[in-house]
């Protein structure tokens, strides 16, 4: 049975900075790449960062880049994402999502790709 396990969030003030963890366990991933999604109050779910398990290629949305980082430890299974300068904006609860890469095209955008899902967990950013 394939889990995923966030953790990490937390209530922070602006500019500062969380790191999330992922925890994938119950198959081998080394042919998927994880994403991290989230989902603020009200509105739609959408795409953060993702990485490749297999060479670490990685992709963030244009909001976060330069903010945030995505990066695996193949050896524990687990997905990060270091999230520095925070904002308001960035409060949200944050999803981490598993999906096969089928080749070296791949969408980490889109959510229809995802096979597996975390139940999340809450960053807060206050002002």
């Amino acid at each position: 049975q394939v889990q995923l396990v966030e953790s990490g969030g937390g209530l922070v003030q602006a500019g500062g900075s969380l790191r999330l963890s992922c925890a994938a366990s119950g198959r081998t991933f080394s042919n998927y790449y994880m994403g991290w999604f989230r989902q603020a109050p009200g509105k739609e779910r959408e795409f953060v960062a993702a990485i490749r398990w297999s060479g670490g290629s990685a992709y963030y949305a244009d909001s976060v880049k330069g903010h945030f980082t995505i990066s695996r430890d193949n050896a524990k299974n687990t997905v990060y994402l270091q999230m520095n300068s925070l904002k308001p904006e960035d409060s949200a609860v944050y999803y981490c999502a598993a999906a096969r890469a089928g080749g070296s095209t791949w969408y980490p955008w889109a959510m229809d790709k995802y096979d597996y899902w975390g139940q999340g967990t809450q960053v807060t950013v206050s002002s």
